[in-house]
């Protein structure tokens, strides 16, 4: 057909949709042909068309394009790059493998997608996976905004897209159980809970088959597309049907009030280590987009854990992942970002730690610096599975960044555990670890705190159980942590024993209670405010059933903590003491909001290695507000000392986790009063006390 294809442009590069055509273009170094492969259904064996791409008429320097007439949005495509297949060299090309463009929007195959095809030796195309064209401007977005909550007001619901709904009593629809659609039927409950913000795991289309055998890769941490949202999270069959569903995900939640946070996976990629399949970036070029080993070219560098790793500051890798960033804000709307194992982003190109900050980290200020992406959340992983530890690091030099606080995790458990020597750990917790974050001038509230994630126990199995129990993942209990600061409150596992029930209630409890009152963000893991339990299973990424669902027969089961956990977060969204964005004084009596550090004793913390509890007095003056928190982790009840106030009517008691539902905690404006000088705090329980203003309002 006369004036069929043209030569086609080098930018955009993906397939871009134009009123007479789409224009192709895909990056390609080291290939000496490419062909682009059009196929008229998505599962069709064969394509209809192939394109053979000429190196003289359709590339400019080492970007490969072509304009075709005549097709538009949804149509499928993929690519085949011929070149050498020289491992001792970093080159890897096979021509019988069918590739997806890096920038593909949407994905098909699914049906028909074989793993080990892209192993093995031979010709995969009918069992590989194609891209799908997108036209990004046919959707009506209805006036939807970014919400910019600040961290200070912030509370972070971390949560499995496919697993909060997939359950059977979720009471969704079999056809959208475990989808986008399905999720936007439960917005009612997360608004409800108070949550102001979903982290959601992985959604970019990743490797279901990437897993041990007789198991399905469920977190997702195993990026095939990172511009395409996973299909099978997606109720509707149509090719382009994942891409508008989530979109109505994002503003159904906005409207809501709840921001969309995206846990992004730009360390490594399915393919592996040599032994993986060739899919996508392998085939195009290899050493373009993984880091070498400099000694043997045919290894990978693995400091992801994952076979391979990404090589982010290479100038086309890392413009990728800006490109990536960028399109899930301006056309999906994402309110921000979690970057998984964000240390490896700081390698250099061959996988140096970085030493000098400005040489070697230039795609993370290219991301804290880019307009499209300013002003929303950027959230590191601040370590690697290599041993590259950098909590602390990326606020320490970058202006944009939040971390996750794995010390924060660690301390929290421990002192509740009660550990010994963890006093002054908590009290640097607590104060939102300036021992971690030394830099005065920024907002104290990028401290993501956290007690559980979905890497580790849950918050039940936290205190049911000593050791991880993973046999289930087929990998004889050798997967996962064995370092929980875990405690099972006196027997393993499940129990009827009614006093070890009831202590592993109050202790959640005060776990949760220390998360919500300590400054910085919290960050809740899905399903904890209903005790949600993976059976003492610490690394469920396999566990694709019941075992990793959101059980919502708990909802109703588990109303006692689910009270509690609305009530908690409730109470410490009102107070302005808690939305701090700077350091509190430490001090005895200042015109700032201010915290005093007590022991049992006013005024006399002890900071000893066999302390196990800690008492301080937080006040904002502007604000009027005025509370005593006690923590006691010992064995025995303890007697605290209660500062003396001097006027009003004195403390009244709002938590207090030894106490039976509804008295563990109460309505502000209801709390009974605290008579005498002195609280006894029982044992392993936490305590506030709050001075009540008159017009205190209703919050429970």
């Amino acid at each position: 057909m006369t004036g069929y294809v043209l030569p086609g442009k080098s930018f955009p590069i993906g397939a871009t949709v134009y009123a007479d055509g789409v224009n192709f273009c895909i990056f390609s170094k080291h290939a000496t042909r490419i062909e682009l492969l059009l196929f008229d259904e998505p599962n069709d064996p064969k394509p209809a068309r192939v394109i053979a791409l000429d190196p003289k008429r359709n590339k400019t320097f080492h970007y490969w394009h072509v304009f075709v007439r005549g097709i538009g949005a949804g149509q499928i495509y993929a690519y085949r790059a011929y070149g050498p297949f020289e491992p001792e060299n970093g080159h890897r090309f096979d021509g019988n493998k069918v590739l997806l463009d890096p920038y593909a929007r949407a994905i098909a195959g699914e049906e028909i997608y074989d793993r080990q095809a892209a192993i093995d030796k031979g010709d995969n195309c009918d069992r590989a996976l194609r891209g799908v064209v997108f036209d990004p401007n046919t959707y009506d977005w209805e006036g939807d905004r970014p919400l910019r909550h600040p961290y200070a007001n912030s509370v972070i619901y971390e949560m499995h897209v496919s697993g909060f709904t997939r359950h059977p009593d979720s009471s969704i629809a079999p056809e959208k159980r475990g989808t986008f659609a399905g999720l936007i039927e439960k917005i009612p409950y997360l608004k409800d809970l108070g949550i102001t913000a979903v982290e959601l795991l992985p959604i970019h289309y990743f490797d279901i088959e990437d897993a041990p055998p007789g198991h399905d890769n469920y977190w997702g941490y195993s990026t095939i597309a990172f511009f395409a949202p996973h299909r099978s999270y997606s109720s509707r069959r149509d090719p382009l049907g994942p891409i508008d569903e989530f979109r109505d995900l994002v503003k159904a939640l906005h409207r809501a009030g709840i921001e969309v946070i995206l846990d992004v996976v730009f360390n490594h990629t399915a393919e592996g280590n040599q032994e993986g399949p060739t899919l996508s970036f392998r085939g195009l070029d290899n050493s373009i987009y993984y880091i070498l080993e400099e000694d043997d070219l045919a290894e990978y560098s693995n400091y992801s854990g994952c076979g391979n790793t990404f090589k982010a500051n290479h100038p086309i890798a890392g413009e990728l992942i800006l490109d990536c960033l960028r399109y899930w804000v301006a056309e999906m709307h994402v309110d921000g970002f979690r970057f998984d194992l964000a240390s490896v982003l700081s390698r250099d190109t061959s996988g140096c730690a970085p030493r000098d900050y400005p040489k070697t980290r230039e795609i993370l200020w290219a991301i804290e610096s880019d307009p499209v992406l300013a002003g929303t959340k950027l959230i590191a992983e601040a370590w690697d599975a290599a041993g590259l530890y950098q909590v602390g690091t990326f606020i320490g030099f970058a202006d944009w960044f939040s971390e996750w606080n794995g010390p924060f995790r660690d301390d929290v458990r421990r002192f509740v555990r009660n550990d010994s020597g963890t006093v002054d750990k908590l009290a640097q917790r607590i104060l939102a670890s300036p021992d971690i974050y030394p830099r005065r001038d920024i907002d104290v509230n990028r401290s993501i705190n956290f007690v559980t994630c979905h890497d580790g126990f849950t918050l039940n199995d936290l205190v049911s159980y000593n050791e991880k129990h993973n046999e289930a993942n087929g990998e004889n209990n050798r997967d996962g942590s064995d370092r929980n600061f875990s405690w099972n409150c006196g027997q393993e596992g499940e129990t009827d024993d009614p006093q070890i029930q009831a202590l592993r209630l109050r202790q959640i409890k005060n776990l949760l209670t220390i998360l919500f009152i300590s400054q910085g963000t919290p960050m809740l893991l899905m399903g904890d405010e209903v005790r949600r339990s993976q059976k003492g299973n610490n690394n469920a990424y396999c566990q694709d059933n019941e075992l990793s669902w959101f059980d919502w027969s708990a909802v109703e089961k588990e109303t006692d903590l689910l009270r509690y956990v609305k009530g908690l977060i409730k109470l410490v969204q009102s107070f302005k003491i808690f939305q701090e964005e700077r350091l509190l004084e430490v001090a005895s009596e200042t015109h700032k909001p201010h915290l005093v550090w007590h022991g049992v004793k006013l005024g006399q913390p002890d900071w000893g290695y066999d302390s196990h509890s800690l008492a301080f007095t937080l006040r904002h003056p502007a604000a009027d507000e005025r509370l005593h928190v006690m923590l006691n982790a010992y064995w025995e009840a303890l007697t605290f000392e209660l500062p003396l106030l001097g006027y009003c009517d004195g403390w009244h008691r709002i938590i207090d986790t030894s106490l039976a539902s509804p008295d563990d905690l109460c309505d502000p404006k209801t709390a009974p009063p605290v008579r005498g000088e002195q609280y006894q705090v029982m044992a392993r329980s936490t305590v506030i006390l709050m001075v009540k203003p008159i017009d205190r309002c209703d919050l429970v």
